[in-house]
């Protein structure tokens, strides 16, 4: 696994850009898509157990009080429907990604040097390693939670709906919850990986 920052050819945005001796497509999405596979391509193995820790964490946070892991301290009136299984799986494992994105691999520099004739006024910083992923996934969790949780059980709905207006307009809602959930967790991760291969020039003063 690669420990130091990629190199990069070519202008982003308007030609191919080369990393790594990998050339991305100059147009988006094909970009970003592939930039986001050469991004987890360079995970170190602290990362993937990241990753799969962080899954298991993000699966019974979810899982367990929405009962689609049977216990004894929660209970649902609703039963478990058969696309709450997977919407849950698959939601957890890509939370799990994403909080194992913001694990340092090993010996991964702390910061990240200037490509040949940059700037010297400019510091080359993570495209997209700002909150707005982080957040992103955090959307996605809750309305994964919304999804896939019994709709009567849901204080929320039943404050807002009632117990019979939670049955007849939150519960059909919920699929489309799940599809959003995992999109906005998808995007998110798709994001924090683009931004791990992919640098923008930032002025130093605007770093102050």
């Amino acid at each position: 696994m690669p420990t130091t920052p990629p190199t990069r050819t070519g202008e982003p945005g308007t030609t191919p850009l080369q990393v790594d001796g990998h050339w991305l497509p100059a147009a988006e999405p094909a970009r970003t898509l592939r930039a986001a596979v050469l991004g987890l391509r360079s995970w170190t193995v602290r990362q993937y157990v990241a990753a799969g820790l962080f899954s298991v964490a993000f699966a019974l946070l979810i899982g367990y009080p929405t009962v689609l892991i049977p216990n004894s301290v929660f209970s649902r009136e609703i039963a478990v429907l058969a696309w709450n299984y997977p919407v849950w799986i698959v939601t957890s494992v890509l939370a799990g990604m994403l909080a194992a994105s913001y694990v340092r691999p090993e010996g991964r520099a702390a910061g990240r040097s200037r490509g040949d004739g940059a700037d010297e006024s400019a510091e080359v910083v993570p495209g997209d390693d700002g909150a707005a992923p982080s957040r992103l996934g955090m959307a996605g969790g809750v309305l994964t939670w919304f999804a896939v949780g019994c709709p009567v059980c849901n204080k929320l709905a039943l404050l807002a709906l009632g117990y019979s207006g939670a049955i007849t307009w939150f519960a059909p809602v919920q699929p489309y919850l799940a599809a959003v959930g995992l999109g906005v967790t998808a995007v998110a991760l798709v994001v924090r990986l683009r931004g791990q291969v992919l640098c923008r020039l930032v002025p130093r003063s605007s770093r102050a």
